[in-house]
């Protein structure tokens, strides 16, 4: 494991120099292609940030053909946005819609206050993982040496976000907005009572976010359709909730130093 050795970022190396590492999916990435480069039998296929995994767009056709049974198009669509491919399955089918002129729905992701890529990232060429073994793409990013806060949305904390879903942000088609994940935890709970589903740290994201759109609606007098995807339950997230509940549970907002000195280590390309 010579990589290992040189980059010091695998993760017993980093939890053995600090007992309390959140770690993030960064230097996971990076510890998975070394463990794949010294073994020949390995294969290592990188996912959810990438373009290819966001083509799993079955729940947004699927979600197309369900309201279309009951005559409706959605007037917002909000999905939890960390890497892409959770947003990328469900909206990028109404997107296609939208384009052709066929409905006009708001887009919007959903990401964590403490590791907000799209609202407070740059758009820039970054690597994929911590130790520069990824490829360079372009997206909105944090700085591939950002750490994120120990959320409880283990799934949202990557420094960067899809170039496709970058991209589309870039360009207008698409919404971002920041929550934090106390007001997270309160949606959950929420959609726990109503609903007898408990969903995971992640989607609890669109949730909020739902949560939000359909108060205004309210109070304006408007009726709106707002979709989202429950894209996981929380039943191994029990000890999240309980956090929330005793009232530990703390939000972090990103300050912008943090984003600053992550981003120096960005490549800066011609």
């Amino acid at each position: 494991m010579a990589l290992i050795e040189q980059g010091g970022l695998d993760g017993r190396s980093l939890l053995a120099e600090d007992p309390d590492h959140p770690g993030s999916l960064g230097i996971a990435i990076s510890e998975a292609v070394m463990m794949a480069v010294a073994d020949p039998q390995a294969r290592y296929a990188l996912g959810s940030v990438l373009n290819h995994v966001l083509q799993q767009t079955v729940i947004g056709e699927e979600a197309l053909l369900q309201l279309a049974k009951v005559g409706e198009n959605p007037d917002v669509l909000v999905g939890c946005t960390g890497g892409g491919f959770n947003f990328g399955g469900l909206s990028f089918p109404f997107l296609r819609e939208k384009l052709a002129g066929r409905m006009n729905p708001t887009v919007r992701c959903v990401e964590p206050a403490a590791c907000p890529s799209l609202t407070k990232g740059e758009y820039r060429y970054d690597f994929g993982d911590t130790a520069d073994l990824a490829p360079l793409m372009k997206m909105h990013t944090l700085g591939h040496d950002f750490i994120p806060e120990l959320i409880h949305a283990g799934g949202l904390r990557y420094h960067g976000m899809s170039p496709l879903v970058s991209h589309i942000y870039e360009q207008g088609v698409v919404e971002a907005i920041s929550v934090p994940q106390t007001e997270c935890f309160a949606a959950a709970v929420q959609f726990a009572r109503c609903e007898g589903i408990v969903p995971a740290p992640e989607p609890t994201h669109a949730i909020a976010a739902a949560i939000r759109e359909a108060l205004q609606a309210k109070e304006s007098g408007q009726e709106k359709v707002i979709l989202t995807a429950l894209c996981g339950h929380g039943h191994l997230d029990l000890a999240s909730y309980e956090q929330y509940l005793s009232g530990a549970m703390v939000d972090y907002e990103l300050p912008d130093e943090q984003i600053a000195t992550a981003m120096r280590g960005v490549p800066v390309l011609d």
